[in-house]
């Protein structure tokens, strides 16, 4: 059983080092600025009696995510953690701008290497967790929630996929691309058909969707309509093809690409942008199907998505059932901080930074 399952259960507060499984090197400093290190040795030799609180922080109005990580890091790194008294707040949680997420008080050598690692987990789960759910929002502007497929494995380094498929999760997005980003937090990747399957059958989008009909018939037919530039002919295709089969279509038309619908309807342009996928492509392809009684075909988007982009289709109405988003949702745009704010009790930091007591933390038992 996974631990996402434990704690959802109430069996564990925290995921632990089980779910995160850290590269040992981190206890040697490895990932640590050198700058961090070379402190650990002075004040273990001048000042080893010392006991400092660390305060994090952001600047932003966020969702919190990587305080799991971040309590499991100091489990497994920190010689003994049971000397230090953590307090902080929890994956998910709305947080504001200059609110303090985290303190750790304790003896300064044994812990202080990893703030860069503490900064940069928080950073980076909770700028995905935060885009996720302003997409998610955005994606439900309508009155209808629509379902967001993160879809981010080709936008970043292949190792990153496992944390940023449970930040995305903690934002909302419960449908990945991949195995390793459901790792955490329990599921298996989904997906269709990629360009390179139609490709392989010469283009012909019924050959490509029979051939993957049969290989996973139990799995829901999507189907991929954009290869050939003629999303509603191939929409339709598919649709005379397999009928009830077909559970939805994804238009995936590139920003530099015109579908071919517009060329045989010039009298429709002059008003919008009609590159890659827009609304009006969409409000035809509805009433193609709709028109030929294919109204239980569900259309799924996808190609450069961002919360802007979506919030424009949702105010439009756009009749858009799934939205698929990659890019955009790996963009770190929230740098935490972790100051030295009280040495042995008393408030002790730089100029401009003091301690921000912050009723909303919770004790954590390492």
């Amino acid at each position: 059983m996974k631990e996402i399952e434990l704690k959802l259960q109430g069996k564990i507060s925290r995921l632990t080092n089980q779910t995160f499984k850290f590269d040992e090197r981190v206890k040697d400093g490895w990932f640590s600025a050198v700058y961090f290190l070379k402190t650990k040795e002075i004040i273990e030799k001048f000042k080893p009696d010392n006991i400092v609180t660390m305060q994090f922080f952001q600047k932003n109005h966020a969702v919190l995510c990587g305080t799991d990580e971040v309590i499991a890091l100091l489990n497994t790194f920190v010689d003994n953690p049971q000397e230090l008294e953590v307090y902080s707040l929890k994956d998910g949680d709305k947080i504001s701008p200059f609110e303090t997420v985290l303190t750790i008080t304790g003896p300064y050598q044994s812990f202080g290497y990893l703030e860069g690692i503490i900064d940069g987990i928080l950073a980076r789960r909770t700028s995905v967790a935060t885009n996720v759910y302003n997409v998610v929002k955005a994606a439900g502007l309508s009155g209808i929630q629509k379902p967001i497929i993160f879809m981010g494995d080709r936008d970043d380094h292949f190792t990153q996929q496992a944390g940023d498929g449970y930040a995305a999760y903690i934002g909302g997005s419960t449908a990945q691309a991949t195995h390793a980003m459901n790792e955490w937090w329990g599921k298996k990747g989904m997906g269709t058909m990629p360009h390179a399957l139609i490709q392989l059958f010469d283009g012909d989008i019924v050959a490509a969707t029979k051939a993957y009909h049969d290989v996973f018939q139990e799995e829901e037919l999507i189907v991929l309509v954009d290869y050939n530039n003629d999303s509603i002919v191939d929409a339709l295709k598919v649709a005379r093809e397999f009928g009830e089969k077909l559970k939805a279509v994804r238009v995936d038309t590139s920003r530099t690409m015109i579908d071919q619908y517009f060329v045989r309807h010039p009298e429709v342009l002059g008003t919008f942008d009609p590159r890659g996928v827009n609304p009006p492509l969409i409000f035809a392809l509805r009433e193609a199907l709709d028109r030929e009684g294919f109204d239980h075909v569900k259309i799924v988007v996808s190609g450069g998505f961002n919360e802007k982009r979506i919030t424009e289709f949702e105010k439009q109405n756009v009749p858009v059932d799934i939205y698929g988003v990659g890019s955009s949702l790996l963009k770190i745009h929230i740098g935490f901080t972790g100051d030295n704010v009280l040495l042995d009790g008393v408030p002790q930091a730089k100029v401009g930074r003091r301690f921000r007591p912050n009723e909303r933390l919770e004790k954590v038992e390492l």
